[in-house]
């Protein structure tokens, strides 16, 4: 069964509200990370303003719910929208799971990202649905997370 968390979306102060929200739920970050740290991805060069925003960052807020989040930059910047700054993350149990939901919950939206494998390892993609709510689909593959700790 797949699990479900929030994924917020800020222009340029995640880490600002993220070491706020830190300082309420307690915990640690399992990962953050910046876009200056993403590989270089041919025809796409990270411009000099954005690199020190955060690519994603997630915080573990009960053994059920990770909260995750996330800058945004470049091309997406002028889709931000406050009030609207948020994706529900779906995280499937397997690789046709997360097609099959993908397929499902997309059919009528707009997809922004395809499904597809990412530099972090995971398969992954994201749209609006016809209804106008983002969505993340993510399935993270035991064999390539171990891989890539």
């Amino acid at each position: 069964m797949a699990t479900v968390n929030v994924y917020l979306t800020f222009n340029g102060n995640c880490k600002e509200a993220f070491d706020f929200y830190k300082s309420v739920f307690g915990g640690e970050y399992p990962y953050i990370g910046t876009f200056g740290e993403m590989p270089p991805m041919e025809g796409k060069e990270t411009p000099e303003e954005d690199k020190n925003k955060i690519m994603h960052v997630s915080l573990p807020i009960s053994k059920e719910t990770i909260l995750m989040g996330s800058d945004t930059g470049g091309e997406w910047s002028s889709n931000f929208k406050t009030g609207n700054n948020f994706s529900i993350s779906v995280n499937a149990e397997s690789k046709e799971e997360a097609d099959k939901l993908f397929g499902g919950l997309s059919a009528g939206g707009q997809v922004t990202m395809p499904m597809a494998d990412t530099f972090w390892g995971a398969y992954f993609g994201m749209f609006s649905d016809k209804f106008g709510i983002n969505w993340m689909v993510n399935y993270d593959d035991p064999a390539k997370m171990q891989q890539h700790p």
